[in-house]
């Protein structure tokens, strides 16, 4: 039978796999309605914030969540053979507002590579594009390794 070995990652090992990363799955919940979409992000290891640029239509449930102050995380995860990574950060995610942006914000925006997800049937003139800011209150990692050996 297969063991386990799971290992929670320190601040550093986390901000490292955030770091080597760019895409992950963002979670949204209101009144107990969860939602969720694949994402790309920029993560600064000083601020420790994550960079979004989130593409919707006007009428979107996508765009109704974002405008209603959801709960929010944000899930990034790997496998390698019989590795497996993840990180998950609980807070806030705010809209940024173009008069806020610094050249190292927006830096960190060149990071996000959209679209890499996304198909739209409307053209890119009904699309909505916002820059968001995800703020961690609590970011958590852990590494779990399957030992095949013992089956």
């Amino acid at each position: 039978m297969a063991t386990n070995s799971e290992v929670e990652m320190t601040d550093a090992e986390v901000d490292a796999f955030l770091s080597r990363h760019e895409t992950g799955v963002l979670s949204l919940a209101r009144d107990e309605t969860p939602y969720a979409i694949p994402i790309s992000y920029g993560f600064d290891e000083e601020s420790r914030d994550t960079f979004l640029r989130l593409v919707s239509t006007p009428d979107s449930e996508k765009r109704e969540f974002l405008a209603s102050a959801p709960q929010a995380r944000i899930v990034v995860y790997e496998e390698d053979g019989d590795e497996y990574g993840s990180v998950v950060g609980v807070g806030t995610l705010r809209r940024v507002d173009l008069d806020e942006l610094t050249p190292e914000t927006i830096a960190q925006y060149g990071e996000t590579r959209r679209p890499l997800f996304e198909i739209w049937a409307d053209g890119k003139s009904d699309l909505d594009i916002d820059l968001y800011r995800f703020t961690p209150e609590r970011l958590t990692g852990r590494t779990i390794v399957i030992d095949r050996d013992e089956e």
